[in-house]
């Protein structure tokens, strides 16, 4: 089973990527966040500069990268969020 997922890069994933969003990302499901995360870097190889970095947010739920299943449906959002900066 796929689900349509709509993705969004915060910070450095967006300069990474050069996006800030995109949407009907087919991802499928059940899948392992690290599996989700491998799905993501496939469509922007940039992103494997945060490696370890990020952690994703799947309907503003944060999820580490690791074997966590994910279950997705159409029209979830699934963030990149990177590390932050404070100041």
């Amino acid at each position: 089973m796929t689900a349509q997922v709509f993705v969004l890069y915060f910070a450095q994933s967006a300069q990474l990527t050069g996006v800030k969003e995109e949407g009907g990302v087919a991802i499928p499901t059940p899948i392992s966040s690290q599996d989700l995360w491998q799905v993501l870097v496939q469509r922007h190889p940039r992103l494997c500069e945060l490696q370890g970095q990020v952690v994703l947010a799947v309907r503003h739920q944060y999820v580490a990268i690791g074997d966590q299943a994910v279950t997705l449906g159409d029209g979830d959002e699934v963030a990149v969020v990177p590390p932050l900066s404070g100041g």
